[in-house]
């Protein structure tokens, strides 16, 4: 055991060198606190939708666990990224109810910070042995995490207790799935979807019934939606997307583009990145023609600046995570409606082949751990998956319930009464096709090469370089730090 975490410990050492080599200097985005610097390289840092989508910024206040009731219980801990209300409210709330359930197993969530930060403590605690039971980690860390065998694919305890799983979303279970294993179970899962102001489309002659479908009614509702002053200052921006990989990856799939080879790295090992296809290419032209039309309003790489700028109605759309819909409702109250629709294509027939890909987090199990620990987390995995807390989850955060039963819940019939705009996303979701594509790519250095691409955007808009010179510059950075990362992690 001890030769194996220090081989893992040594991969993610190089790894963090590969990272700080071919990103740029990270900026903090969406919600995210920046990286704090150690002694050992760190994990690039991103943004990602799990980290802005709780409905407020509160504090998380001192443990609010209520203690084991059997104090012969085997105890563990729960890694989480959550802020706000989702950390100091909805994950206490889920551990005290399974903590109720039963004497066997008692779980004590510890917020670790950004998933960056969690990630890097996981790095710290290999070596001394301070690694939780189960954990929470973003999406596009499922790569790297299978690759540093420290951990216990689920698919290990679904095999084992003929675990049913016929009732969980197909499409969110085939983001991690790896080499035909689940390898973790997803917890916080969304999509990204078109948000738009009704009010503003009825002033501007525009259906609010009938939001935008494609790229070019997209460009086409912008030029009716935005608003100029007397001196042709632009007063309303007909759509605002801020600058973030994620959007690329979610518009790229949507287009039918592979984001990396060998089938997104999910037939075989990826060895080259392939955003800048024809597909990547398409999706910062018509970025940047809106963007020189004055249609498009850059508030730069942090999503939160994109959402004040709706809610203060200084633009009429923009694209976020279906988890944010709680939180813009909340915040708007009614000041004017909010439209939601499905992530727009390139073109009516991509609607029938491709779709959105999932993002946000799942649970991990750690390998280091004791046996009846690893069971302990793998008994909490199946209470938090079960409709009843899928539900609850649902409602306080806005994520996609990962079980369809979770739907006919009386919680999740009201909120959804409350909050009728999230059906566009269960929808958009359910209309997705299982495929290569939607499933997302798998690469070990996304932090990386989202930093990348979020350079590229801001040099197309800033006339530094053409869509398809500016994506085939990070295509190489990234295809370069995918072959380090294949050969230090000792998989080539």
């Amino acid at each position: 055991m001890e030769k194996k975490l220090y081989m893992a410990m040594s991969m993610l050492i190089v790894l963090g060198m590969i990272l700080a080599a071919c990103a740029p200097a990270a900026t903090p985005t969406g919600t995210e606190a920046p990286a704090q610097p150690t002694k050992a390289p760190e994990v690039a840092a991103t943004s990602t939708p799990a980290e802005v989508a709780a409905p407020t910024n509160t504090p998380i206040p001192a443990s609010t666990i209520a203690p084991p009731q059997n104090p012969n219980a085997t105890k563990i801990t729960f890694w989480h990224s959550m802020g706000g209300d989702l950390g100091g409210k909805a994950i206490p709330q889920m551990a005290n109810e399974f903590n109720a359930a039963q004497d066997q197993c008692y779980v004590d969530p510890i917020y670790q910070g950004s998933y960056d930060d969690a990630l890097n403590k996981l790095k710290a605690g290999l070596q001394s042995q301070d690694t939780p039971a189960v954990m929470q980690l973003y999406d596009i860390g499922t790569r790297l995490m299978v690759d540093l065998k420290v951990i216990t694919p689920v698919q290990n305890y679904i095999d084992k207790e003929n675990y049913d799983v016929s009732d969980l979303e197909p499409n969110v279970l085939a983001y991690y799935t790896v080499d035909g294993k689940q390898v973790s179970m997803p917890f916080n899962s969304s999509t990204p979807m078109l948000y738009y102001n009704k009010d503003m489309f009825k002033a501007a002659g525009l259906d609010p019934e009938k939001p935008p479908r494609t790229f070019a009614e997209v460009q086409e509702y912008a030029r009716k939606l935005t608003q100029k002053d007397a001196s042709g200052k632009v007063t309303v921006s007909g759509i605002s997307i801020s600058i973030y990989g994620w959007f690329f990856e979610q518009l790229l799939a949507v287009s039918g583009g592979y984001y990396a080879d060998n089938g997104n790295g999910r037939d075989n090992l990826a060895t080259a990145a392939t955003f800048n296809s024809p597909e990547g290419v398409a999706i910062l032209d018509w970025w940047k023609s809106m963007y020189d039309e004055g249609l498009m309003g850059n508030y730069g790489r942090k999503n939160a600046d994109v959402r004040t700028a709706f809610y203060a109605e200084q633009t009429a759309m923009f694209i976020d995570s279906t988890a944010v819909l709680r939180g813009a409702m909340d915040t708007v109250g009614g000041k004017f409606e909010i439209g939601t629709a499905f992530l727009p294509r390139p073109n009516e027939e991509a609607y029938a082949t491709s779709g959105t890909v999932i993002g946000g987090g799942s649970l991990w199990i750690i390998n280091n751990r004791p046996q009846a620990e690893q069971d302990c987390a793998w008994e909490f995995i199946k209470f938090q998956s079960s409709p009843k807390e899928q539900a609850y989850w649902h409602t306080m955060s806005g994520y996609f319930p990962i079980r369809k039963a979770a739907y006919e819940e009386p919680l999740a019939m009201e909120w959804r009464a409350n909050y009728p705009q999230f059906s566009t996303a269960v929808d958009q979701l359910h209309a997705t096709p299982n495929n290569r594509v939607t499933q997302g790519g798998l690469i070990g250095v996304f932090p990386t090469a989202r930093q990348l691409i979020e350079t590229a955007i801001e040099e197309v808009l800033a006339g530094k370089a053409t869509p398809q010179e500016a994506l085939d510059t990070a295509a190489t950075a990234v295809t370069q730090a995918i072959e380090e990362y294949n050969i230090s992690m000792g998989l080539k």
